[in-house]
């Protein structure tokens, strides 16, 4: 197949969306099928370009074999409802232009949570008369109404019915979570056409190794037991509850949370962190996706951490899946729902409420004091990494994807 892919984040972007594009489809490659992927410049999430790239309207790389068109975009920190949203039109726009010119594909997909570049996908694949596949990576207009980003208007209701209409309109949808394809169902969406393809770790890339010391000693982690949060601190994290947490385990010297990345919240919990003194949590400004291995080793405990609101009760953060690779036991804050049920399923770690600090807290030292309980839960994690595979759910991708391309997208969804 030739498969043309629409993604506003790829490598050496860092985010859940960029890897999983880009892994993924790896292996497609490998299997002999030809993968354009459609992106921007790298300037995720600070809105700023990363260093030695430029914005400019049309750059071509081959990255491990896949074609990397890159185009002009509007560029905004990942920050704001309106900054946003010029920087996913503009994207949305580039994006059709450049696809137009590329060589006939025989399916065009699009992930979210970049709303508009499943538009552009839509109108890119309506253009070259040929299928498209909705990659649903979260309910959007639905997850910004839940960070507070946007009030329940009548703009986002018109978001809302051109959801479904992008839904109803592609030959097949991909959903990252089965409780996105249930919410899907309910609002009138043929389930035999939603295909439930889950967030995955890539096992070449992530397994257990000993802590760089080298690495613990530059941030001051020598001889201390750190959980470790790695990811976006944006609005949907709350990660104050984090700084909440360690400010009750201020007295415990053992303990570090350690926060890796950047995001609309970054610079508040720094500026919030210095202000209550906090010296058991460690910011680590973001790192390139090859060193994100050596980061976990940091770890002892891998933090999950979302917003108490029903909306993430449907969310499967990817960090789970790598944390797993890398063999850590896990301590996920979150609503009940898609995660906790990993979680629990798989035995691989501790779930405490989202928005609690005092359970978070507990369970922190819980974590600390028993080593016997981190060992087994530990065990357990990496032993489900295998059946959370980033090759396992190419697969499973690709096939739809070929069914899509023969005409039978209808049967995606279909046991």
């Amino acid at each position: 197949m030739n498969i043309l892919f629409l993604t506003e984040n790829f490598p050496p972007e860092t985010n859940a969306a960029a890897t999983r594009v880009y892994e993924r489809a790896l292996y497609w490659v490998k299997w002999g099928h030809e993968v354009t992927v459609l992106t921007s410049a790298p300037n995720f999430p600070q809105g700023r370009l990363h260093e030695g790239w430029e914005n400019r309207w049309r750059q071509v790389e081959v990255r491990d074999g896949l074609r990397v068109v890159r185009v002009k975009t509007f560029m905004s920190a990942n920050e704001g409802f309106a900054l946003r949203t010029l920087d996913f039109l503009s994207f949305m726009g580039s994006a059709f232009v450049a696809g137009l010119f590329e060589a006939r594909p025989d399916v065009v997909v699009a992930t979210s949570p970049q709303f508009f570049a499943a538009v552009g996908g839509w109108a890119l694949g309506a253009a070259r008369r040929v299928p498209f596949v909705f990659e649903l990576g979260d309910l959007w207009p639905r997850s910004i109404l839940a960070v507070g980003a946007m009030g329940n208007s009548p703009l986002l209701r018109a978001l809302e019915k051109l959801e479904l209409f992008l839904y109803r309109r592609s030959a097949a949808v991909v959903a990252l979570t089965g409780a996105f394809k249930d919410d899907l169902i309910r609002r009138g969406i043929s389930g035999d056409k939603i295909v439930v393809v889950v967030n995955g770790v890539d096992l070449p890339r992530y397994h257990p190794r000993p802590r760089d010391e080298e690495e613990a000693a530059r941030w001051g982690l020598s001889g201390k037991f750190v959980i470790g949060y790695v990811g976006t601190h944006g609005m949907a994290h709350n990660l104050i509850n984090v700084l909440d947490a360690a400010e009750r385990l201020r007295e415990d010297d053992r303990i570090r949370f350690i926060l890796v990345g950047a995001g609309a919240e970054r610079k508040m919990l720094e500026d919030e962190g210095a202000r209550r003194g906090l010296p058991n949590v460690v910011f680590i400004p973001s790192q390139p996706k090859d060193a994100m291995p050596r980061i976990w080793s940091l770890c002892d405990v891998a933090l999950v951490h979302l917003k108490n609101d029903p909306a993430f009760a449907e969310v499967i953060p990817s960090k789970i899946f790598e944390a797993m690779g890398m063999g850590l036991p896990l301590l996920l804050a979150s609503p009940p729902g898609e995660a906790s049920r990993i979680i629990e399923t798989d035995a691989a770690g501790l779930w405490v409420p989202a928005g609690d600090p005092n359970a978070l807290a507990s369970a922190a030292r819980t974590l600390a004091d028993e080593l016997e309980l981190r060992k087994r839960l530990a065990e357990a994690s990496l032993a489900a990494a295998p059946t959370h595979s980033r090759e396992r759910q190419a697969e499973r991708m690709l096939t739809a994807l070929g069914l899509v391309v023969a005409g039978r997208g209808n049967e995606v969804g279909l046991p």
